[in-house]
């Protein structure tokens, strides 16, 4: 038997490295051995939690990790034909049969290898270019995320932005925004060098929203406007929550002017008291935004054009073997940006 090492949850808050059967692909799949994967939220969930809710007793059981990868293929089923040995791709996780790659589905990214079964080009993979780093491919994922939550804004040129987060997804939302052609785009967090790379990839202005007032910066930056009983607000059209904080809810609803509009793409740890009656002055709009219905393989080609741009949201790239570390980083607030584990 050919092993493996894989990432699995393990105790709460910690990971388990394990050796695993190597898989072997059958006529219509393909092997991806790893060269880089990705840490997100929804990983560190699962860690605090010691794996994944089985059942309504509340049992948890232990699940692989990963869901953000990028790889080579190695080898290919005897019925696949669109893809070869030596392509470079990068995953759609929930398009293989066996369940999510790396959130309860039977196989994990964050591995050696990776199975893709029904490999096909369009909707369980996409191929990338020698052009782009396979840690920057590996961002393909999130950002796909981050577009989701941008196209659910309909944002216009004309329109005023502000983003709360300076993590991946809100990084990401900046970029696509202006690359949508948004004339000002507004970010606010709370860690000053998240808000130096807000900055860098585009961002108009920032908003320390630990020191500053954000109603009254906004109002500066986006000008003056009012709610629909004309008392002043901030000339802001759109407001998205990549936080995930209940801070946001109150912050956008002190702002908004009649008409605006609120995104939701950050997952809210626990629910939050929302003025209604403030939402209902300002007719505020609230719209969510989950996952990347169509978007998983449109924004490959944009990421492909635009990497050394996507390049500047990775702020540790940590080897597999040190995978402990950089799961350790990923868990501790303000540590790390964004974490890619890279492989040999």
């Amino acid at each position: 038997m050919t092993t493996m090492k894989s990432v699995k949850t393990g105790a709460q808050n910690r990971i388990d490295l394990v050796d695993i059967e190597r898989p072997v692909p059958g006529p219509k799949d393909v092997l991806v051995k790893i060269r880089s994967c990705g840490i997100c939220g929804t990983d560190t969930f699962f860690l605090h939690l010691g794996g994944m809710p089985a059942g309504a007793d509340g049992s948890i059981r232990s699940i692989p990790l990963g869901h953000e990868p990028a790889g080579e293929i190695v080898e290919v089923g005897a019925g696949v034909t669109e893809l070869k040995v030596g392509d470079r791709v990068v995953v759609n996780p929930q398009g293989v049969p066996s369940g999510i790659i790396g959130c309860g589905g039977e196989h994990g990214a964050m591995s050696e290898y990776l199975l893709l079964e029904d490999a096909e080009i369009g909707r369980t993979v996409a191929v990338f270019p020698d052009t782009v780093p396979f840690d920057v491919a590996s961002l393909n994922e999130p950002m796909a995320v981050a577009r989701h939550c941008v196209n659910r804004s309909e944002a216009k040129p004309t329109d005023k932005v502000v983003v709360f987060g300076a993590g991946p997804i809100g990084l990401g939302a900046t970029i696509w925004l202006k690359l949508r052609g948004v004339r000002h785009v507004v970010v606010a967090d709370v860690i000053p060098e998240r808000l130096e790379t807000a900055l860098a990839v585009g961002a108009d202005a920032v908003i320390n929203s630990a020191t500053e007032d954000v109603t009254a910066r906004l109002a500066e930056l986006h000008g003056a406007a009012a709610n629909a009983l004309g008392q002043p607000r901030a000339g802001t059209d759109i407001y998205i929550d990549a936080a995930g904080v209940a801070a946001v809810f109150n912050a956008t609803v002190d702002a908004a002017k009649w008409g605006a509009k609120l995104v939701m793409v950050a997952v809210q740890k626990k629910g939050a008291d929302i003025d209604l009656g403030g939402m209902l002055r300002s007719e505020l709009t609230l719209v969510a935004s989950q996952g990347y219905p169509t978007e998983i393989f449109e924004v490959t080609p944009e990421i492909v054009e635009h990497h050394e741009r996507f390049a500047k949201l990775i702020s540790h790239r940590v080897p597999f073997l040190e995978a402990e570390r950089a799961f350790e980083l990923a868990m501790t607030p303000g540590a790390a940006e964004k974490v890619v584990v890279t492989f040999e």
